[in-house]
């Protein structure tokens, strides 16, 4: 969704009321009340550049989320059920698109003071869990049925920093009511630091270790181990804001070793006294891919869990085997509503490996093509902050194929279109 720069402040007293509602005379038991509504609708006119099964598809996304969230003194529970349906998705609705009726977070945690600038908090049940930019690990909230995990996370914070540490399993997502289960193949786990560098500088250091007993990559299904090393710089400084990550990895692969390696950037500059305040932000990516599909390395990077809209609203490219170029400039229109154009140019980092979506299914095997240019997108989103707890957004994207796609299948241009109305307090 288009970020909502000055949003009109209208206090919605109705729903205000239901937030840290004290439960006894003393205050130490509070409940708060919340929900999300929020239906969407996406439609696509030569999907994959018009290759099977759903070259043309169109389908909506609708869901609802109910929370409650009890505090008593360093005790807290939480509750958040979700009802997640999709009607017209051309290749059948996946875990992003449908759950039913099922329980999306349910944890309860312990918070204990350390000293006078510090806590400490243990934490154990189902949580949705977004680390830094959600690059790879996210909540997957963009699309219709989030990624929630199960396990349990430690947290220090003390001063400007904060430490966890967590051992979790995947949920995997079930189409009928009731059914998300624990993934029995896949774990998470690692530490994750985030230190305050002064003057508006912060840094995250972070070690990750995924495994999967099942792993799927082109026609293998073997055991994976994955160590992800990774180093995130960002802050502000006036208009300015950055966001820079470097992660490495390494592990194995059924018998091979692993070799992979990411850099994501985003830096921006907001001129926040011009008129309609234009903000001007690129993003530079570049992900590793494989060079030899016969020998013993494994060069594609894994992004592991990453937010849903990596690469914009309506992208069908993923964050594997890819270099891209993502300009875009975006305005405070007034009244709650702002606008962004954005404009993206994608490669293969390796010739000798294909592209692939979000979730990390390949699209478009190498077949014998050398070319690295995959194709160019431009995108155009619209949103408006109606009041406090009501949005709309409508997002339209076009996709030209670039050479590599021309030569290794359908290459009709992609149109997308993308309509959103929610209701969140």
């Amino acid at each position: 969704m288009v970020p909502l720069r000055g949003a009109p402040n209208r206090d919605a007293q109705w729903w205000a009321r239901l937030k840290n509602k004290p439960v006894d005379p003393d205050g130490i038991v509070s409940v708060t009340l919340g929900a999300e509504a929020r239906a969407r609708y996406e439609g696509f006119d030569s999907n994959n550049w018009g290759q099977a099964p759903a070259p043309d598809d169109g389908y909506l996304w609708l869901r609802f989320l109910p929370l409650v969230d009890v505090h008593a003194g360093p005790v807290r529970a939480f509750v958040q059920g979700i009802a997640g349906y999709a009607s017209g998705v051309g290749a059948g609705a996946g875990p992003a698109d449908e759950t039913g009726i099922d329980l999306l977070q349910g944890f309860a945690d312990l918070q204990l003071p350390l000293g006078d600038r510090g806590n400490v908090t243990l934490r154990g049940g189902r949580e949705l869990i977004a680390l830094g930019s959600e690059r790879l690990v996210g909540s997957r909230y963009g699309p219709n049925i989030p990624q929630p995990f199960d396990g349990a996370r430690l947290m220090v914070t003390h001063g400007g920093a904060q430490v966890q540490g967590f051992l979790m399993r995947p949920v995997a997502t079930g189409p009928g009511n009731l059914d998300d289960r624990s993934s029995r193949t896949r774990r998470l786990g690692g530490l994750y630091a985030t230190l305050s560098l002064g003057t508006g500088n912060s840094v995250d250091i972070y070690w990750l270790r995924y495994s999967d007993d099942a792993a799927h990559y082109r026609d293998a299904q073997v055991g994976e181990r994955r160590d992800t090393y990774g180093v995130r710089l960002f802050g502000t400084r006036t208009g300015l804001r950055w966001n820079w990550e470097a992660m490495l990895q390494r592990g194995r692969f059924g018998t091979a070793d692993i070799h992979a390696w990411s850099i994501a950037t985003e830096t921006s500059y907001s001129f926040a006294k011009a008129p309609l305040a234009p903000r001007l932000r690129l993003r530079a990516n570049i992900a590793s891919g494989d060079r030899d599909p016969n020998d013993r390395r494994l060069g594609t990077f894994n992004a592991l869990f990453p937010k849903g809209k990596y690469f914009g609203e309506l992208s069908p490219i993923g964050p594997r085997n890819i270099a891209n170029l993502h300009p875009s400039i975006d305005v405070d229109l007034g009244r709650g509503v702002t606008a962004e154009l954005a404009g993206v140019a994608y490669w293969r980092a390796s010739q000798g490996d294909g592209i692939y979506d979000v979730p990390g299914q390949q699209i478009r095997p190498t077949g014998d093509s050398d070319a690295r240019h995959i194709g160019n997108q431009v995108e155009v989103l619209v949103g408006w902050q109606a009041n406090t707890i009501l949005s709309f957004s409508v997002s339209a994207s076009l996709f030209a194929p670039g050479e590599f796609v021309r030569e290794t299948g359908p290459a009709r241009p992609i149109h997308m279109l993308g309509a959103e109305a929610m209701l969140r307090f």
